[in-house]
């Protein structure tokens, strides 16, 4: 008996035209527009904003040292004589191509050991921060100077933009709160 009513009622589920209603609710959008906002919103609120982030090739490590120590930094953005993007230095230079080969960071010229700018990788002002954290996943850097053409205009580091994506999603839960609370 059993069986036949669950295989009528299979057979009739099957068969039932199922009235299809076309909602007509709002969609609310929340959080950016593009997701976790420009990598230009992440060089603003950057420590790196703040400070004068490059320095000149010819210094030496041990300027970059005081400068990184200075502003609690892990990479500068080297410059040429006129003030042109032509590299990077980090600390992780120092370690394995200063401290590691014996060398003296007090006679070593900057540009004797920093990563020469054809071998950086670079962000366009116009990048997301995910593209930015790609970019920096996929070649394992951990500061990515940011460019409007050949023109240098930052540099940010991964903490600045997880940050970013961090202070996005808070946003978007406090905005998904409000709504759900129905202050929205």
């Amino acid at each position: 008996m059993l069986r036949t009513v669950a295989s009528s009622f299979s057979r009739a589920a099957k068969f039932a035209p199922v009235a299809r209603a076309t909602p007509s609710i709002q969609i609310a959008k929340f959080g950016t527009s593009e997701k976790n906002g420009s990598i230009v919103d992440a060089w603003n609120k950057s420590c790196y904003h703040e400070m004068d982030y490059t320095i000149n090739e010819n210094s030496t490590v041990f300027d970059a040292v005081e400068k990184f120590a200075a502003f609690d930094v892990g990479a500068l953005v080297t410059v040429d004589d006129e003030g042109n993007f032509s590299g990077i230095i980090s600390e992780r230079d120092y370690i394995k191509k200063i401290a590691l080969l014996g060398k003296t960071s007090k006679e070593t010229a900057i540009k004797d050991i920093y990563v020469h700018s054809r071998n950086v990788k670079t962000a366009s002002v116009d990048d997301s921060v995910e593209k930015a954290m790609e970019i920096m996943m996929t070649k394992s850097v951990r500061h990515l100077p940011i460019m409007d053409g050949e023109k240098l205009v930052g540099i940010v580091s991964i903490k600045d933009l997880i940050k970013e994506v961090v202070a996005d999603r808070e946003k978007t839960i406090r905005e998904l709160s409000e709504f759900a609370l129905g202050k929205v």
